[in-house]
């Protein structure tokens, strides 16, 4: 934990030199905010420099949960000494959301931001965004947290029974692989026509599925230049996609993309759902015959972009779609229980799990019909065991549970039934934009303190897989017999 406090304090010199170079007159509070954040770390470092560096399975689930709520607290210092957001609930909240990756905000008017505290907002989405990474490749399969089983064998690193030495191996590929995608991606926005300032953060938050923006219209303020929101559209595909598949693709193992089920359903799943909402889109609209060309081709573009951001998680919005059709915002709101590819920086439940769960369902069809065969589930060729399919089932169980609580949470706060359902589905999913009072034109501002803390709480559960939190609140946990 010392470790990633320092990762937080180093970063937080990049947020000043960029306030530096940009003259936002905030240099100060945020090297402080740098100082006092890298003095916590070395302080932890120094007390914990003599003892066993062996993870067990119990210690990784505090380091996972206290790491991530750790990284959020002291991410709020910039915000607190700038006075930027100079509650502690509030800067919390946008902290959290940022290492999340949720990009859900109580920021109102981000174009009067100083640079500085928006490349720190930004920042926290990137680090988030690779630490999901590592997480899900190297430290879920160790703790035998549902889903990531199915990958981690096929995975350029470690087994799923035990930490691996060639985890540092695997950290460091993918992280080559995150930087390649952000700067292939800055370059080619800064060529479409951002500024180099809006396409580095723009970059940042799209490989980390974030969804944070410089801009208070978010990508609707480059609606006049189609070919931005197009490359971010494939970006957040990428992002969404498991990421030992990038590094198949970067090795030149190109079967082993197109053999991948996961990868297949979660392509079909996007050209499906866009298709989807572009025709209700386009039967709801009435159009004159001499504009049916000037709307089909946004429209389009629109409906794509929207898709592929809730599947993946992004959250970054061209249009609010809760003013389309209401079929289309039912639409989006069953979206956002999907969530990408595992092992990707994407959140929510994940392709393979749906994809698993509807195995099985068709399997107890057939075992109805053949109570004496033995049929057993398979994923890329390869059989599922038991175990995993109880965990999966378990794991969606809890998800489902875990929303309804959300919903009532936010119900018993004051929030109407619309907006608790999409607080709740959005928070939960790392998602961002909400339906109702939070849609995709509003910020969460508008919450309440407590209801602020709530939201906090779902996006750091969702974020980390629910088991990884829930686990530390059962009593067995802290039994050392267990």
């Amino acid at each position: 934990m010392g470790v990633l406090l320092l990762v937080n304090g180093g970063f937080m010199l990049v947020s000043s030199l960029i306030s530096l170079l940009s003259n936002d007159g905030f240099v100060k509070e945020i090297t402080t905010s740098s100082f006092i954040v890298l003095l916590i770390g070395f302080v932890f470092l120094f007390f914990g420099r003599r003892y066993e560096k062996q993870i067990q399975k119990r210690e990784g689930y505090l380091i996972v949960t206290l790491g991530w709520i750790l990284m959020a607290l002291t991410g709020t210092i910039p915000y607190i000494m700038t006075g930027v957001i100079p509650q502690f609930t509030s800067s919390f909240f946008e902290t959290m959301s940022g290492y999340t990756t949720t990009g859900a905000t109580i920021i109102d008017k981000l174009d009067s931001l100083p640079k500085g505290i928006l490349f720190w907002r930004t920042t926290t989405h990137w680090i988030g965004g690779m630490g999901i990474i590592v997480l899900a490749i190297a430290i879920l399969p160790f703790l035998g947290i549902g889903g990531t089983q199915l990958f981690s064998a096929e995975a350029p690193g470690p087994a799923s029974d035990k930490l691996h030495p060639r985890i540092t191996d695997t950290a460091k590929r993918l992280w080559l692989i995150y930087l390649t995608y952000t700067i292939v991606q800055t370059i080619l926005l800064y060529g479409a026509g951002m500024t180099i300032f809006d396409a580095v953060n723009h970059a940042m938050s799209t490989i980390s599925t974030g969804g944070f923006s410089t801009k208070s219209e978010s990508i609707a303020f480059w609606n006049d230049k189609p070919l931005i929101q197009y490359i971010i559209i494939i970006f957040m595909f990428l992002a969404g996609t498991n990421f030992v598949l990038s590094y198949f693709a970067f090795t030149k193992k190109f079967q082993k993309i197109f053999q991948d089920e996961e990868f297949k359903l979660y392509s079909r799943f996007i050209i499906f759902f866009s298709l989807l909402v572009i025709i209700f889109i386009l039967l709801s609209q009435n159009l004159p015959n001499d504009s049916v060309l000037n709307i089909i081709e946004p429209t389009i573009r629109n409906a794509i972009f929207q898709v592929v951001s809730i599947i993946t998680t992004t959250g970054f919005v061209t249009y609010d779609f809760t003013q389309w059709a209401p079929i289309v915002t039912i639409i989006f709101f069953g979206l956002m229980f999907l969530g990408g590819s595992s092992g990707s920086t994407s959140g929510g439940v994940k392709i393979v799990r749906h994809m698993l769960m509807i195995k099985t369902g068709f399997l107890e069809f057939k075992r109805a019909l053949h109570p004496n065969a033995i049929i057993q589930s398979r994923y890329n060729n390869k059989t599922v065991s038991e175990s995993i399919s109880l965990n999966i089932l378990g794991f969606f169980i809890l998800y489902m549970l875990s929303f309804i609580v959300g919903s009532i949470g936010f119900g018993i706060l004051g929030t109407d039934f619309e907006s608790s359902l999409g607080l709740a589905a959005s928070t939960l999913g790392n998602i961002g934009p909400a339906l109702g009072s939070y849609g995709p034109s509003h910020s969460y501002a508008s919450l309440s303190e407590i209801g602020k803390l709530w939201a906090t709480f779902l996006m750091l559960l969702g974020r980390l897989e629910l088991f990884t939190v829930l686990i530390l609140f059962s009593p067995f946990f802290w039994k050392k017999n267990y």
